[in-house]
């Protein structure tokens, strides 16, 4: 068993090759092999938001707190609440994020592939995050 306090976990600002706009990411848990599972704490100021992305074994979000969007490529933009669990496929390329005026936060649940959790992309657009 292992046993991470409260606070003991660094906060870091998320990388913004990957991001629009001010986000920060809590590691929650990685697994150490064979195991691969991935749990990140993430919070995004009113507009931030991930650029386009996939995930190899797909990823579960679960929204904690606040209002936002997300988006599967070619897909309309769904609105996103607190209590809301999200399943995005294998491969499916998608963005997620705030709200122009509203924060957001989720717990996002993904595999590790070859040390890696995301393949990204291109940013949103403002265009494309307005809708």
């Amino acid at each position: 068993m292992e046993i991470k306090p409260n606070g003991s976990r660094p906060t870091l600002m998320a990388p913004a090759e990957y991001f629009t706009g001010t986000v920060r990411q809590e590691p929650l848990m990685q697994a150490q092999a064979p195991a691969r599972v991935q749990v990140v704490n993430v919070s995004f100021d009113p507009g931030a938001r991930t650029a386009w992305h996939t995930h190899p074994f797909g990823q579960t979000l679960v929204v904690t707190s606040g209002k936002g969007f997300a988006q599967s490529w070619g897909g309309e933009i769904r609105e996103i609440n607190a209590g809301d669990v999200l399943w995005f496929a294998p491969g499916e390329k998608h963005w997620h994020g705030a709200g122009p005026d509203t924060a957001l936060t989720h717990i996002a649940i993904q595999e590790m592939q070859d040390g890696k959790a995301a393949d990204w992309m291109e940013y949103v657009t403002d265009e494309q995050y307005r809708g």
